[in-house]
């Protein structure tokens, strides 16, 4: 019988101890003014882990919290509690600013917006450049236009010395964001967080950055957390999932098997908006009652309830925990964990 109780972190499919893991990570926004001071609760006690070479897709709708776990992960933004752990070590730490700069060699960030996140006054060199001279002042002159020109021929900028020396008003959305991948190549990292990558491209080129991460991951042995409320590249790109919803974890396990058989009715509601036949669900326009997150000050109680078709009472008065059903597979759900119960005794 499958035991329901205690907190379990999103762990590396293969068991490994992971390269990064939260511990209870929490981040809240003070709002509003003197007289009506509210708290934002954008993170709530999350517990995840990312293994080695490996996709881990971070998966929900705005406001679920995802970019602000990778501005926390990317030390943009301090934790309001818990704990961040890089190699088994807590990131709180890190005290000088060399162990700052190796943190953000081995874990950077990929932007949202290829457009805005490049310097459109100097050529497309100038970024990767200082990111050689900042995080590995061992190389030359002539070692750092040597590895520029690798790393913009491994994310399939070529030929990499002509594409190095033109402007970023020359290049496409898609070509800008490899130029992201380039740079955050150019650290050595051992993960990257991207920041829904592709939100912001051509369905057309979509693929080709997926397409990229799995290459990085396979060739490079870079790990990357891919941040998107796009389920459907989820299910493409991605060994693990990660679904959120109102700054907490609903559901996570292996991506085809969450995707296959979700237990979560949240994940059930973001399945059932894609249009893939694999995953027919009997999950009708009734799932969705249209009320938003309640993240400002929340009760306790399950912060899905107001949207949720199988709310019990249990749901409006306790939070539910983020416990283990399956081998790899966890969920934050009343009934599901009620339901995984009453088959264990069957």
């Amino acid at each position: 019988m499958t035991e329901l109780t205690g907190r379990q972190p999103a762990a590396p499919a293969d068991g490994a101890p992971p390269l990064l893991a939260t511990e209870k990570l929490t981040r809240h926004f003070k709002i509003g003014n003197a007289l009506s001071r509210r708290t934002l609760h954008a993170v709530d006690d999350v517990d995840l882990a990312i293994g080695e070479r490996e996709i881990v897709a971070l998966v929900g709708e705005s406001g679920s919290g995802k970019s602000t776990i990778a501005r926390l992960l990317a030390r943009i933004h301090k934790p309001t509690g818990g704990e961040i752990y890089f190699q088994g070590k807590p990131l709180s730490g890190l005290r000088s600013r060399a162990a700052e700069l190796r943190y953000r060699s081995d874990v950077p960030m990929v932007f949202q917006d290829p457009f805005s996140s490049i310097n459109p006054v100097f050529r497309v060199s100038h970024g990767v450049m200082r990111c050689l001279a900042l995080h590995r002042p061992e190389l030359s002159g002539q070692q750092r236009q040597e590895e520029a020109e690798r790393v913009f021929t491994a994310v399939g900028l070529t030929p990499a010395a002509e594409v190095l020396q033109r402007f970023p008003h020359e290049l496409s959305g898609g070509q800008r964001q490899r130029v992201g991948f380039a740079q955050a190549l150019a650290m050595r990292p051992k993960l990257i967080l991207a920041d829904e990558p592709v939100s912001m491209l051509d369905v057309s080129i979509r693929i080709g950055l997926l397409n990229l991460m799995a290459g990085l991951r396979d060739e490079e042995g870079v790990s990357v957390l891919y941040i998107t409320h796009d389920i459907a590249s989820a299910r493409y790109v991605a060994d693990r999932l990660i679904v959120m919803y109102a700054g907490q974890i609903a559901e996570s396990g292996p991506a085809e098997e969450v995707l296959a058989s979700p237990r979560h009715p949240y994940t059930q509601l973001l399945l059932s908006a894609v249009p893939d036949p694999r995953a027919a669900l009997a999950v009708g326009a009734e799932t969705d009652r249209g009320e938003p997150p309640r993240v400002i000050d929340p009760v306790p109680g399950c912060r899905f309830r107001w949207r949720c078709p199988l709310a019990i009472d249990e749901c409006h008065r306790v939070t539910p925990p983020l416990r283990p059903l399956l081998p790899g597979r966890s969920v934050a759900c009343h009934v599901a964990q009620a339901d995984a119960a009453t088959e264990a005794f069957r």
